[in-house]
Protein backbone atom coordinates (compact mmCIF):
# COMPACT_ATOMS: atom_id res chain seq x y z
CA UNK A 1 0.00 0.00 0.00
CA UNK A 2 1.11 3.53 -0.76
CA UNK A 3 0.56 6.60 1.42
CA UNK A 4 -0.04 10.22 0.62
CA UNK A 5 -0.61 13.53 2.37
CA UNK A 6 -3.30 15.94 1.21
CA UNK A 7 -3.59 19.72 1.12
CA UNK A 8 -6.65 21.93 0.92
CA UNK A 9 -4.70 24.68 2.72
CA UNK A 10 -7.51 25.17 5.21
CA UNK A 11 -7.46 28.38 7.22
CA UNK A 12 -10.32 28.88 9.70
CA UNK A 13 -11.18 32.41 10.78
CA UNK A 14 -10.23 34.74 12.35
CA UNK A 15 -7.18 35.51 10.21
CA UNK A 16 -4.10 37.53 10.97
CA UNK A 17 -1.83 39.18 8.43
CA UNK A 18 0.77 36.39 8.26
CA UNK A 19 -1.57 33.39 8.44
CA UNK A 20 -1.55 32.53 4.73
CA UNK A 21 2.22 33.00 4.55
CA UNK A 22 2.77 30.68 7.51
CA UNK A 23 0.24 28.16 6.19
CA UNK A 24 2.06 27.68 2.89
CA UNK A 25 5.55 27.71 4.39
CA UNK A 26 4.59 25.08 6.96
CA UNK A 27 2.92 22.95 4.28
CA UNK A 28 6.12 22.97 2.23
CA UNK A 29 8.09 21.94 5.31
CA UNK A 30 5.65 19.07 5.83
CA UNK A 31 6.08 17.87 2.25
CA UNK A 32 9.87 17.95 2.68
CA UNK A 33 9.52 15.90 5.87
CA UNK A 34 7.16 13.42 4.19
CA UNK A 35 9.64 13.01 1.34
CA UNK A 36 12.44 12.25 3.78
CA UNK A 37 10.27 9.81 5.75
CA UNK A 38 9.26 7.75 2.70
CA UNK A 39 5.70 8.87 1.95
CA UNK A 40 4.70 8.30 -1.67
CA UNK A 41 2.48 11.24 -2.70
CA UNK A 42 1.82 14.86 -1.82
CA UNK A 43 -1.65 15.72 -3.14
CA UNK A 44 -2.67 19.32 -3.73
CA UNK A 45 -6.22 20.41 -4.58
CA UNK A 46 -7.36 23.34 -6.71
CA UNK A 47 -10.26 25.42 -5.43
CA UNK A 48 -11.31 29.01 -5.89
CA UNK A 49 -13.11 31.50 -3.64
CA UNK A 50 -13.74 28.98 -0.83
CA UNK A 51 -12.92 31.01 2.31
CA UNK A 52 -11.52 28.90 5.17
CA UNK A 53 -12.12 25.56 3.43
CA UNK A 54 -9.41 25.91 0.80
CA UNK A 55 -6.83 28.61 0.08
CA UNK A 56 -5.26 26.43 -2.62
CA UNK A 57 -6.03 28.26 -5.84
CA UNK A 58 -2.63 27.82 -7.55
CA UNK A 59 -1.51 24.22 -6.95
CA UNK A 60 0.94 24.35 -9.84
CA UNK A 61 2.93 26.99 -7.96
CA UNK A 62 2.92 25.09 -4.68
CA UNK A 63 3.86 21.79 -6.33
CA UNK A 64 6.69 23.44 -8.26
CA UNK A 65 8.09 24.80 -5.00
CA UNK A 66 7.76 21.32 -3.49
CA UNK A 67 9.52 19.80 -6.51
CA UNK A 68 12.53 22.03 -5.90
CA UNK A 69 12.79 20.92 -2.28
CA UNK A 70 12.16 17.18 -2.60
CA UNK A 71 13.73 14.19 -4.30
CA UNK A 72 11.37 11.20 -4.35
CA UNK A 73 7.80 11.97 -3.30
CA UNK A 74 5.30 12.20 -6.15
CA UNK A 75 3.71 15.60 -6.71
CA UNK A 76 0.05 15.05 -7.37
CA UNK A 77 -2.70 17.32 -8.62
CA UNK A 78 -5.63 16.13 -6.60
CA UNK A 79 -7.26 17.71 -8.50
CA UNK A 80 -6.60 20.21 -11.29
CA UNK A 81 -9.71 22.06 -12.44
CA UNK A 82 -9.65 21.18 -16.14
CA UNK A 83 -12.81 22.87 -17.45
CA UNK A 84 -11.64 25.51 -19.97
CA UNK A 85 -13.30 28.36 -18.05
CA UNK A 86 -10.93 27.62 -15.14
CA UNK A 87 -7.81 26.75 -17.13
CA UNK A 88 -7.47 26.50 -20.89
CA UNK A 89 -6.56 22.87 -21.76
CA UNK A 90 -3.34 23.93 -23.50
CA UNK A 91 -2.22 25.83 -20.40
CA UNK A 92 -2.94 22.78 -18.24
CA UNK A 93 -0.99 20.51 -20.63
CA UNK A 94 1.94 22.93 -20.60
CA UNK A 95 1.90 23.24 -16.83
CA UNK A 96 1.66 19.50 -16.14
CA UNK A 97 4.47 18.74 -18.58
CA UNK A 98 6.72 21.48 -17.21
CA UNK A 99 6.23 20.27 -13.64
CA UNK A 100 6.94 16.71 -14.77
CA UNK A 101 10.23 17.81 -16.30
CA UNK A 102 11.24 19.90 -13.30
CA UNK A 103 10.46 17.04 -10.91
CA UNK A 104 12.09 14.33 -13.04
CA UNK A 105 8.84 12.52 -13.78
CA UNK A 106 7.12 12.69 -10.38
CA UNK A 107 3.74 14.16 -11.38
CA UNK A 108 0.27 12.63 -11.07
CA UNK A 109 -2.57 14.41 -12.87
CA UNK A 110 -5.94 14.30 -11.14
CA UNK A 111 -8.89 15.90 -12.90
CA UNK A 112 -12.01 17.52 -11.48
CA UNK A 113 -14.79 19.95 -12.13
CA UNK A 114 -15.84 21.71 -8.91
CA UNK A 115 -19.18 21.46 -7.13
CA UNK A 116 -19.99 24.78 -5.49
CA UNK A 117 -21.77 27.78 -6.97
CA UNK A 118 -18.99 29.96 -5.59
CA UNK A 119 -16.58 28.31 -8.03
CA UNK A 120 -18.81 27.34 -10.94
CA UNK A 121 -20.68 30.64 -11.17
CA UNK A 122 -17.48 32.57 -10.53
CA UNK A 123 -16.17 31.19 -13.84
CA UNK A 124 -19.55 31.14 -15.62
CA UNK A 125 -19.71 27.34 -15.78
CA UNK A 126 -23.18 25.77 -16.21
CA UNK A 127 -23.54 23.08 -13.55
CA UNK A 128 -25.51 20.73 -15.81
CA UNK A 129 -22.64 20.63 -18.33
CA UNK A 130 -19.65 20.53 -15.96
CA UNK A 131 -19.06 16.77 -16.12
CA UNK A 132 -19.10 16.68 -19.91
CA UNK A 133 -16.88 19.76 -20.08
CA UNK A 134 -14.40 18.24 -17.65
CA UNK A 135 -14.07 14.89 -19.40
CA UNK A 136 -13.81 16.48 -22.83
CA UNK A 137 -11.06 18.85 -21.70
CA UNK A 138 -9.14 16.11 -19.88
CA UNK A 139 -9.07 13.92 -22.96
CA UNK A 140 -7.76 16.78 -25.07
CA UNK A 141 -5.12 17.65 -22.47
CA UNK A 142 -3.82 14.07 -22.74
CA UNK A 143 -3.78 14.39 -26.53
CA UNK A 144 -1.88 17.68 -26.29
CA UNK A 145 0.81 16.08 -24.14
CA UNK A 146 1.32 13.26 -26.65
CA UNK A 147 0.66 14.44 -30.22
CA UNK A 148 3.30 16.41 -32.18
CA UNK A 149 1.71 18.65 -33.32
CA UNK A 150 -1.72 18.60 -31.69
CA UNK A 151 -4.16 18.52 -34.66
CA UNK A 152 -6.65 20.94 -33.11
CA UNK A 153 -10.15 20.58 -31.69
CA UNK A 154 -13.52 22.27 -31.82
CA UNK A 155 -16.65 21.79 -29.73
CA UNK A 156 -19.29 23.91 -28.07
CA UNK A 157 -17.12 24.16 -24.96
CA UNK A 158 -13.74 25.15 -26.39
CA UNK A 159 -11.78 25.23 -29.60
CA UNK A 160 -8.11 25.34 -30.49
CA UNK A 161 -6.24 25.33 -33.82
CA UNK A 162 -3.40 22.99 -34.71
CA UNK A 163 -0.40 23.79 -32.54
CA UNK A 164 2.54 21.91 -31.06
CA UNK A 165 1.87 22.09 -27.31
CA UNK A 166 5.22 22.29 -25.51
CA UNK A 167 6.98 21.01 -23.56
CA UNK A 168 6.18 17.30 -23.56
CA UNK A 169 6.21 15.49 -20.19
CA UNK A 170 9.03 13.26 -19.00
CA UNK A 171 6.65 10.38 -18.23
CA UNK A 172 5.43 8.65 -21.36
CA UNK A 173 2.87 8.82 -22.78
CA UNK A 174 1.87 11.27 -20.01
CA UNK A 175 1.64 11.36 -16.19
CA UNK A 176 -0.86 8.95 -14.55
CA UNK A 177 -4.39 10.35 -14.61
CA UNK A 178 -6.92 10.28 -11.75
CA UNK A 179 -10.41 11.61 -11.15
CA UNK A 180 -12.01 12.82 -7.92
CA UNK A 181 -14.71 10.39 -6.72
CA UNK A 182 -17.37 10.90 -4.05
CA UNK A 183 -19.75 7.97 -4.58
CA UNK A 184 -20.32 4.68 -6.40
CA UNK A 185 -21.32 6.43 -9.62
CA UNK A 186 -18.02 8.30 -9.90
CA UNK A 187 -16.10 5.14 -8.98
CA UNK A 188 -17.80 3.52 -11.96
CA UNK A 189 -16.93 6.51 -14.13
CA UNK A 190 -13.26 6.29 -13.11
CA UNK A 191 -13.15 2.62 -14.12
CA UNK A 192 -14.94 3.22 -17.42
CA UNK A 193 -12.41 5.92 -18.30
CA UNK A 194 -9.33 3.98 -17.15
CA UNK A 195 -8.56 6.62 -14.51
CA UNK A 196 -7.28 6.22 -10.99
CA UNK A 197 -10.04 6.84 -8.43
CA UNK A 198 -9.21 9.48 -5.81
CA UNK A 199 -12.07 8.81 -3.39
CA UNK A 200 -13.17 11.58 -1.04
CA UNK A 201 -15.85 9.62 0.83
CA UNK A 202 -15.11 8.30 4.31
CA UNK A 203 -16.15 4.69 4.00
CA UNK A 204 -15.65 1.62 6.16
CA UNK A 205 -13.32 -1.16 5.01
CA UNK A 206 -16.37 -3.23 4.03
CA UNK A 207 -17.73 -0.39 1.90
CA UNK A 208 -14.24 0.16 0.47
CA UNK A 209 -14.15 -3.48 -0.58
CA UNK A 210 -17.44 -2.97 -2.41
CA UNK A 211 -16.02 0.08 -4.22
CA UNK A 212 -12.86 -1.83 -5.13
CA UNK A 213 -14.89 -4.74 -6.54
CA UNK A 214 -17.06 -2.38 -8.60
CA UNK A 215 -14.01 -0.54 -9.92
CA UNK A 216 -12.02 -3.56 -11.01
CA UNK A 217 -15.04 -5.44 -12.42
CA UNK A 218 -15.67 -2.52 -14.79
CA UNK A 219 -11.97 -1.97 -15.51
CA UNK A 220 -11.75 -5.58 -16.69
CA UNK A 221 -14.90 -5.36 -18.81
CA UNK A 222 -15.69 -4.03 -22.27
CA UNK A 223 -17.04 -0.89 -20.56
CA UNK A 224 -13.52 0.42 -20.00
CA UNK A 225 -12.50 2.81 -22.77
CA UNK A 226 -9.54 4.92 -21.58
CA UNK A 227 -9.81 8.69 -21.53
CA UNK A 228 -6.04 9.15 -21.77
CA UNK A 229 -3.26 7.31 -23.57
CA UNK A 230 -2.67 4.95 -20.65
CA UNK A 231 -4.67 3.27 -17.88
CA UNK A 232 -4.04 4.04 -14.22
CA UNK A 233 -5.65 1.13 -12.29
CA UNK A 234 -5.53 2.45 -8.74
CA UNK A 235 -7.88 3.42 -5.93
CA UNK A 236 -6.78 6.01 -3.36
CA UNK A 237 -8.95 6.63 -0.31
CA UNK A 238 -8.72 9.69 1.95
CA UNK A 239 -8.71 9.28 5.73
CA UNK A 240 -8.38 11.41 8.82
CA UNK A 241 -4.93 11.42 10.38
CA UNK A 242 -3.55 12.18 13.82
CA UNK A 243 -1.22 9.78 15.64
CA UNK A 244 -0.06 9.72 19.25
CA UNK A 245 0.87 6.94 21.65
CA UNK A 246 -2.07 8.13 23.78
CA UNK A 247 -5.25 7.51 21.79
CA UNK A 248 -7.23 10.19 23.60
CA UNK A 249 -4.55 12.78 22.84
CA UNK A 250 -4.51 11.77 19.17
CA UNK A 251 -8.27 12.30 19.00
CA UNK A 252 -8.04 15.65 20.80
CA UNK A 253 -5.43 16.81 18.30
CA UNK A 254 -7.06 15.55 15.11
CA UNK A 255 -10.78 14.84 15.41
CA UNK A 256 -12.00 18.43 15.38
CA UNK A 257 -10.16 19.30 12.16
CA UNK A 258 -11.34 16.12 10.48
CA UNK A 259 -14.95 16.94 11.36
CA UNK A 260 -14.52 20.52 10.14
CA UNK A 261 -13.38 19.23 6.75
CA UNK A 262 -16.67 17.37 6.32
CA UNK A 263 -18.77 20.18 7.77
CA UNK A 264 -17.28 22.86 5.53
CA UNK A 265 -17.47 20.69 2.41
CA UNK A 266 -21.20 20.15 3.01
CA UNK A 267 -21.89 23.76 4.02
CA UNK A 268 -20.31 25.22 0.89
CA UNK A 269 -22.73 23.20 -1.24
CA UNK A 270 -25.85 23.16 0.92
CA UNK A 271 -25.84 26.58 2.63
CA UNK A 272 -25.97 30.17 1.38
CA UNK A 273 -22.58 31.88 1.37
CA UNK A 274 -21.55 35.54 1.62
CA UNK A 275 -18.14 35.92 -0.09
CA UNK A 276 -15.52 37.10 2.38
CA UNK A 277 -17.99 37.27 5.28
CA UNK A 278 -19.30 33.78 6.02
CA UNK A 279 -17.70 32.32 9.16
CA UNK A 280 -17.58 28.55 8.62
CA UNK A 281 -15.35 27.87 11.63
CA UNK A 282 -17.55 29.93 13.94
CA UNK A 283 -20.67 28.18 12.69
CA UNK A 284 -19.00 24.79 13.10
CA UNK A 285 -17.88 25.57 16.63
CA UNK A 286 -21.32 26.82 17.63
CA UNK A 287 -22.96 23.62 16.43
CA UNK A 288 -20.29 21.22 17.65
CA UNK A 289 -18.92 22.63 20.88
CA UNK A 290 -16.61 20.11 22.56
CA UNK A 291 -19.11 17.29 22.46
CA UNK A 292 -17.73 15.78 19.29
CA UNK A 293 -14.21 15.18 20.60
CA UNK A 294 -15.22 13.89 24.03
CA UNK A 295 -17.85 11.65 22.47
CA UNK A 296 -15.30 10.23 20.04
CA UNK A 297 -12.84 9.57 22.87
CA UNK A 298 -15.53 7.76 24.87
CA UNK A 299 -16.51 5.74 21.81
CA UNK A 300 -12.88 4.79 21.14
CA UNK A 301 -12.25 3.75 24.72
CA UNK A 302 -15.41 1.65 24.75
CA UNK A 303 -14.26 -0.10 21.57
CA UNK A 304 -10.90 -0.96 23.17
CA UNK A 305 -8.69 -3.10 20.97
CA UNK A 306 -11.43 -3.21 18.33
CA UNK A 307 -10.97 0.51 17.62
CA UNK A 308 -9.22 1.19 14.33
CA UNK A 309 -8.61 4.55 12.68
CA UNK A 310 -5.75 6.72 11.53
CA UNK A 311 -6.82 9.12 14.28
CA UNK A 312 -5.44 7.14 17.19
CA UNK A 313 -2.37 5.15 18.13
CA UNK A 314 0.05 3.49 15.73
CA UNK A 315 -1.62 0.16 16.59
CA UNK A 316 -5.03 1.64 15.70
CA UNK A 317 -3.67 2.83 12.37
CA UNK A 318 -2.08 -0.54 11.59
CA UNK A 319 -5.37 -2.32 12.20
CA UNK A 320 -7.36 0.09 10.05
CA UNK A 321 -4.85 0.12 7.20
CA UNK A 322 -4.56 -3.67 7.10
CA UNK A 323 -8.34 -3.83 6.67
CA UNK A 324 -8.17 -1.35 3.79
CA UNK A 325 -5.23 -3.20 2.21
CA UNK A 326 -7.15 -6.46 2.45
CA UNK A 327 -10.09 -4.71 0.77
CA UNK A 328 -7.85 -3.85 -2.18
CA UNK A 329 -7.28 -0.13 -1.59
CA UNK A 330 -4.02 0.87 -3.30
CA UNK A 331 -3.28 4.11 -1.45
CA UNK A 332 -4.46 5.90 1.68
CA UNK A 333 -4.21 9.69 1.58
CA UNK A 334 -4.05 11.41 4.96
CA UNK A 335 -6.08 14.55 5.66
CA UNK A 336 -3.60 15.97 8.13
CA UNK A 337 -3.84 19.70 7.36
CA UNK A 338 -7.48 20.35 8.28
CA UNK A 339 -9.19 22.74 10.67
CA UNK A 340 -6.68 24.07 13.15
CA UNK A 341 -4.40 21.06 13.33
CA UNK A 342 -1.02 22.50 14.25
CA UNK A 343 2.17 22.20 12.23
CA UNK A 344 3.95 20.72 15.24
CA UNK A 345 1.34 18.01 15.71
CA UNK A 346 1.17 17.22 11.99
CA UNK A 347 4.94 16.70 11.83
CA UNK A 348 4.91 14.59 14.98
CA UNK A 349 2.19 12.37 13.50
CA UNK A 350 4.07 11.95 10.23
CA UNK A 351 7.23 11.00 12.12
CA UNK A 352 5.43 8.50 14.36
CA UNK A 353 3.73 6.89 11.37
CA UNK A 354 7.06 6.55 9.56
CA UNK A 355 8.73 5.08 12.63
CA UNK A 356 6.10 2.54 13.68
CA UNK A 357 3.65 1.87 10.83
CA UNK A 358 5.12 2.58 7.40
CA UNK A 359 7.85 -0.11 7.33
CA UNK A 360 5.29 -2.87 7.80
CA UNK A 361 3.39 -1.80 4.69
CA UNK A 362 6.47 -1.23 2.56
CA UNK A 363 7.70 -4.80 2.97
CA UNK A 364 6.98 -6.74 -0.22
CA UNK A 365 5.46 -3.73 -2.00
CA UNK A 366 7.42 -4.24 -5.23
CA UNK A 367 6.38 -7.88 -5.49
CA UNK A 368 2.72 -7.02 -4.92
CA UNK A 369 2.79 -4.32 -7.60
CA UNK A 370 4.49 -6.65 -10.07
CA UNK A 371 1.84 -9.32 -9.46
CA UNK A 372 -0.99 -6.81 -9.87
CA UNK A 373 0.50 -5.47 -13.11
CA UNK A 374 0.76 -8.97 -14.55
CA UNK A 375 -2.88 -9.76 -13.70
CA UNK A 376 -4.22 -6.52 -15.18
CA UNK A 377 -1.96 -6.35 -18.28
CA UNK A 378 -4.30 -8.19 -20.69
CA UNK A 379 -7.31 -6.14 -19.57
CA UNK A 380 -5.43 -2.88 -20.01
CA UNK A 381 -4.23 -3.94 -23.45
CA UNK A 382 -7.81 -4.74 -24.46
CA UNK A 383 -9.08 -1.42 -23.06
CA UNK A 384 -6.50 0.58 -25.02
CA UNK A 385 -7.45 -1.34 -28.16
CA UNK A 386 -11.04 -0.10 -27.73
CA UNK A 387 -10.06 3.56 -27.51
CA UNK A 388 -10.94 5.78 -30.48
CA UNK A 389 -7.60 7.55 -30.83
CA UNK A 390 -7.16 11.10 -32.09
CA UNK A 391 -5.08 10.54 -35.22
CA UNK A 392 -1.81 12.39 -35.79
CA UNK A 393 -1.98 14.94 -38.55
CA UNK A 394 0.06 14.24 -41.69
CA UNK A 395 2.87 16.68 -42.42
CA UNK A 396 1.22 17.81 -45.65
CA UNK A 397 -1.99 18.60 -43.76
CA UNK A 398 -0.42 20.74 -41.06
CA UNK A 399 -1.79 24.23 -41.70
CA UNK A 400 0.66 27.01 -42.36
CA UNK A 401 0.40 29.87 -39.89
CA UNK A 402 0.88 32.93 -42.03
CA UNK A 403 3.24 35.67 -40.92
CA UNK A 404 1.56 38.70 -39.41
CA UNK A 405 3.84 41.13 -41.30
CA UNK A 406 5.97 40.87 -44.41
CA UNK A 407 9.13 42.02 -42.64
CA UNK A 408 9.86 42.04 -38.93
CA UNK A 409 10.97 45.35 -37.44
CA UNK A 410 13.69 45.49 -34.74
CA UNK A 411 14.92 48.30 -32.56
CA UNK A 412 18.18 48.29 -34.57
CA UNK A 413 16.32 49.12 -37.74
CA UNK A 414 17.32 45.91 -39.58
Amino acid sequence: MKFGIFYEHQLPKPWSEDDEFNLLQEALDQVVLADRLGFDHAWEVEHHFLDEYSHSSAPEVFLAAAAARTERIRLSHGIRQVIPNYNHPARTAEGIATLDLISNGRVDFGIGEGATRLELHGFDIPAKHKRAMSLEAAEQIANMMVLDPYPGFESEHFSMPCRNVLPKPRQKPHPPMWIACTNRDTIKLAARKGLGALAFSFVSPDEARSWVDIYYDILKSDECVPLGHSVNPNIALVAGFSLHQDRSEAIRRGQEGFEFFGYALNALVAQDQVPGRTDLWGEFQAKRGNRGTESKIAEAEAAGDAYSSCIGTPADARSYLHDLADAGVDQVVFLQQVGRNTHQNICASLQLFADEVLPEFKAGEAAREEKKSAVLAPYIEAALARKPWMQPIADEDIPVVRASVKKAQTSGGV
